[in-house]
C-alpha cells in the first residue's frame, strides 16, 4: 500500500502545534508552540488572548513543519484537525486554517476529537491491540474507555464534577504553586508524605470519578488552618492529595481489568506524563498481566502527532468532512458509536 502522509493541527487550548504523520503511526516532522510563559502570568489560560496568539502562531508552525520534513504539502494526502471540544476560539483558528489549506491544496479534511486524539498518540510508534482499556487523563478529561476495535468506543465512567487535572491545577492554586500546576504539585509531593486525612472519593463500585471533594477537602483546609495562624505544610499536603487522586484512578483501572478482559491498558492526556501515576498504573498492569502502553511524554500534552495518528482510520474508512465544520466546546465521543 502507498504511504498515508496526514498533515495533523491541533489548537483546542494553548498550544498551537502541527504535524505530519505517516501511516497514522510514524512522525515525520512534529512542533508545537507554547504559550505557557505567557498564561503562567494570569495563573491559568485566558481564553482571549490564546485564540488571538493562535492565529498570530499559526502560519508561523506551519513553514517550520514543513521545513522540518521532506515531505511538501503538495505530497500531503490529507488534512487533520481537532474541531471538539476545547476553547472555542482557539479551534476555531485551527478548523478555518485547516479548511483553507483543504480547498487551496485541494486534499481532503478529517475532524478528529481532541480526546481520540489523546488515546491515539498510543498509537505512534505502537501497534494498538484490541480490545483495550484506555484511562484518559487531563485537564478536562477522567474517563474510563472499552475499545473493542479502531473507533469503537464505550464508556465505562466518567468523572462526576471536575477532572483530575483541574484538580491538580486548583490545588496548586491555593498551594501557591505556579501554572502549570500539575508537574508543580507532583515534584512538591515528592518532599513530602501524606499525613493530612483526605475523604475518599466514589466508592460505589461504579466505574464514575469525583475529585470535587477532594479538591475542596483541600481548599478548606488550607483556609481554616490559614485562619486560625497554623502553619500549612505544603508537601505534605500535596502527597496527602496527590496519593488520594491517584489511589482513586488505579482503583478503578483495578476494577475494569478484573472484571473485563483486555489485552491491552493504554494511558492518556497530559496527566498521562505524571511519574508518580505511571508508576502506580504500571503495578496495576503487571498484577493482572496486562500489556501497558504510555506515549512518549511529548505526547501526552496537547499535540498534532496525536492527531495526526486518530486520523488515520479516518483516512482508511473515507470518513472526510466537508467546508461546513465547525468547532465546538463541548463534543462527547460516544458520537462515533
Amino acid at each position: 500500500m502507498k504511504d498515508v502522509y496526514i498533515l495533523g493541527i491541533e489548537s483546542s487550548c494553548d498550544e498551537t502545534s502541527m504535524a505530519i504523520v505517516k501511516n497514522g503511526s510514524v512522525v515525520e516532522s512534529f512542533v508545537v508552540l507554547t504559550q505557557m510563559d505567557t498564561h503562567a502570568e494570569y495563573g491559568g489560560v485566558v481564553p482571549e488572548i490564546a485564540s488571538r496568539m493562535h492565529t498570530e502562531n499559526i502560519t508561523l508552525v506551519l513553514e517550520e513543519t514543513l521545513k522540518k520534513s521532506s515531505i511538501k504539502i503538495e505530497e500531503i494526502d490529507a488534512i487533520a484537525v481537532t474541531y471538539a471540544p476545547g476553547l472555542l476560539g482557539s479551534l476555531l483558528v485551527g478548523v478555518e486554517f485547516a479548511k483553507t489549506l483543504s480547498l487551496v491544496y485541494k486534499k481532503p479534511l478529517i475532524a478528529v476529537h481532541h480526546t481520540i486524539g489523546h488515546i491515539y498518540a498510543n498509537a505512534l510508534d505502537n501497534k494498538l491491540t484490541f480490545p483495550l482499556l484506555a484511562l484518559v487523563v487531563s485537564g478536562g478529561h477522567t474517563d474510563l474507555i472499552l475499545m473493542e476495535d479502531d473507533y469503537k468506543f464505550k464508556i465505562l465512567g466518567s468523572t462526576l464534577d471536575d477532572a483530575i487535572g483541574e484538580s491538580y491545577d486548583k490545588v496548586a492554586r491555593v498551594l501557591g504553586l505556579k501554572y502549570p500546576g500539575g508537574p508543580n504539585v507532583e515534584k512538591l509531593a515528592t518532599l513530602g508524605t501524606p499525613s493530612y486525612p483526605m475523604p475518599k472519593p466514589v466508592q460505589d463500585g461504579s466505574y464514575r470519578f469525583s475529585f470535587s471533594g477532594l479538591k475542596s477537602a483541600v481548599i478548606n483546609l488550607v483556609h481554616n488552618e490559614t485562619q486560625r495562624g497554623n502553619e500549612i505544610r505544603k508537601e505534605d499536603l500535596a502527597c496527602s492529595f496527590q496519593t488520594t487522586a491517584i489511589e482513586e484512578v488505579t482503583r478503578k483501572v483495578e476494577l475494569a481489568l478484573k472484571n473485563m478482559d483486555v489485552k491491552e491498558l493504554i494511558i492518556a492526556g497530559g496527566v498521562a506524563s505524571s511519574g508518580y501515576l505511571r508508576e502506580k498504573i504500571k503495578k496495576v498492569a503487571d498484577k493482572y498481566q496486562v500489556h501497558l502502553s504510555i506515549p512518549d511524554k511529548k505526547y501526552c500534552t496537547d499535540n498534532a502527532a496525536m492527531i495526526g495518528a486518530a486520523a488515520y482510520p479516518l483516512f482508511k474508512q473515507n470518513k472526510f468532512a466537508d467546508f461546513t465544520l465547525n468547532a465546538s466546546s463541548q463534543s462527547s465521543i460516544v458520537e462515533y458509536q
